[in-house]
């Protein structure tokens, strides 16, 4: 019975997340509402495939759509590959490449949390002159040193509508993704 609520509060925050009625999304999906009441409720248990339907009809991205799966107690649908990893190799070569095409202005490549995976050596350059070296393999978040006071907003005289921008498109992020990762982070800025 916890999988099934699980399942169903998910659902029911994913559709309002959306702004959707119970008529609307189940007209999306191609079922009865009836039936999309009695899963959101947990009276109801979702087959796998109806989980991937519901989801795609309510726009949920890949690892929201995992969650979901595994709220419902089935197993992820969708592979989530490490950056490292070495079934990645080429892409991580072309990310090189494009990075390296951006000299002599700095370009870097950040995951969905703003954590800094690679950068050029403008990019570098730029960064030890504004705030000093930093230790190798040390874990940068742009998002953090954009909001902190002390580190890039010294330097920037447009930070308040530099900031401005960059929250609103956490946000839309935060939006669009419903992650509790994404979340905190947004959290952390308006902080």
């Amino acid at each position: 019975m916890m999988g099934r609520t699980n399942f169903a509060s998910k659902l029911r925050w994913w559709r309002e997340h959306k702004g959707l009625s119970q008529l609307e999304l189940s007209h999306r999906a191609e079922i009865s509402r009836r039936h999309l009441s009695f899963l959101e409720l947990g009276r109801a248990s979702p087959s796998r495939q109806m989980v991937l339907r519901l989801s795609e009809a309510l726009g949920v991205p890949l690892r929201q759509q995992n969650a979901l799966l595994l709220a419902a107690g089935f197993a992820p649908a969708w592979r989530e590959t490490a950056y490292e990893a070495p079934e990645l190799k080429q892409i991580t070569k072309a990310l090189d490449c494009m990075l390296t095409q951006q000299e002599p202005f700095p370009a870097v490549a950040v995951d969905r949390h703003w954590n800094l995976l690679k950068a050029n050596g403008a990019a570098r350059r730029l960064v030890e002159f504004l705030v000093g070296p930093i230790a190798s393999g040390a874990q940068v978040n742009l998002a953090d040193a954009l909001a902190a006071p002390d580190v890039l907003r010294p330097f920037l005289r447009n930070w308040t509508e530099v900031v401005r921008y960059f929250v609103r498109s956490v946000e839309a992020d935060a939006i669009a993704d419903g992650s509790d990762a994404t979340s905190v982070l947004l959290s952390g800025l308006l902080a």
